[in-house]
């Protein structure tokens, strides 16, 4: 059976392409900056790994289509529509190794675009006449708001604790991994049961992809990378791995770290030096633990769902996840 990630997004292409179509259709308006924002945005070489796993959590009950592509593409524009937000409040000049939409097109044009795109996700949502789906959609929305607004309001917060960062992302990430995938088991008709699974993995799922993303931040190769490497401690975010160094760290290490954290700019002589501490107090180890362990429990929601190509590729996705430099 195919298991590699780059196999699966051949098997799945045909699946993916529909979705794309209804993605291009979509910006397809009398407005010419939707275009042009919707172009760089979707162009940019994504893993489309949200819909993915609507498409997949769909094909699971032998569900594929127009609706299928429909939910796929609303996905995408609810996250599509997050990214240009985030990147506007974070100053963010690069997205995926090109520049930032904000910084190509202007704040203006890119916010009024987001607002776009989140409106014709809950549109072509609402065109499944499954309440379900809208629900599980628009509290996704809801959430990814409020966690980016308790990430704002703890930024440069040295005392932020494990929890808050789980909940910060949740919001930012798992939960709307979790909508697509129990959209896609609404739309295949799945039982209770099934439903609540697939929703489970996609939510414990987000939480090891998220955190994998923050790890990255510190280690990856800034070109693979796809931005600046130390760009959430410039920004003064407070992630797992510093939460871990923060809590194993002798006092006077703690209290120089803080020191970094809190101060209005940061130089790569201060990177250095948290790069360093992570490594001697294997603050980067215990965080892939922490990952590992959600994906564990992701991957035991799947034990009720018999053998086949899909369970496997959502299986090769957490492996994905796990694994990935960029």
């Amino acid at each position: 059976m195919i298991t590699t990630i780059e196999s699966i997004w051949e098997y799945y292409k045909e699946d993916l392409a529909l979705a794309e179509e209804k993605i291009n259709e979509t910006l397809k308006t009398v407005a010419p900056a939707i275009s042009a924002v919707g172009k760089h945005l979707f162009s940019s070489g994504g893993k489309r790994i949200r819909p993915f796993l609507a498409i997949l959590c769909s094909r699971l009950f032998g569900t594929r289509g127009d609706n299928v592509s429909t939910l796929a593409s609303s996905v995408e524009f609810i996250h599509a529509a997050s990214l240009i937000h985030d990147d506007v409040v974070d100053g963010a000049n690069l997205r995926r190794g090109r520049p930032a939409a904000h910084s190509v097109f202007g704040n203006q044009v890119v916010i009024l675009v987001g607002d776009f795109l989140y409106a014709n996700a809950l549109r072509l949502a609402n065109l499944l006449k499954r309440q379900k789906i809208m629900d599980a959609l628009c509290t996704a929305t809801a959430k990814m708001s409020e966690g980016e607004l308790i990430q704002l309001s703890k930024q440069g917060n040295p005392d932020m604790t494990e929890e808050e960062y789980i909940k910060i992302i949740q919001g930012k990430t798992a939960i709307l991994m979790s909508a697509a995938c129990k959209g896609g088991a609404v739309l295949g008709n799945a039982t209770q049961q099934e439903e609540d699974a697939l929703a489970s993995f996609g939510l414990k799922f987000g939480y090891a992809f998220q955190i994998i993303d923050d790890i990255l931040d510190y280690i990856a190769e800034e070109k693979s990378f796809g931005k600046s490497l130390g760009k959430d401690l410039e920004e003064g975010k407070i992630t797992l791995p510093l939460i871990y160094l923060l809590r194993n760290a002798e006092n006077s290490e703690a209290e120089k770290i803080k020191e970094i954290i809190m101060a209005e700019s940061k130089t790569e002589t201060d990177l250095i030096y948290i790069q360093k501490l992570l490594e001697k107090h294997k603050s980067i180890e215990k965080s892939y633990e922490k990952a590992y362990a959600f994906l564990k429990e992701a991957r035991s929601e799947l034990d009720i769902f018999k053998d086949s190509m899909e369970k496997a590729s959502l299986l090769a996705i957490s492996d994905y996840a796990l694994k990935r430099r960029k």
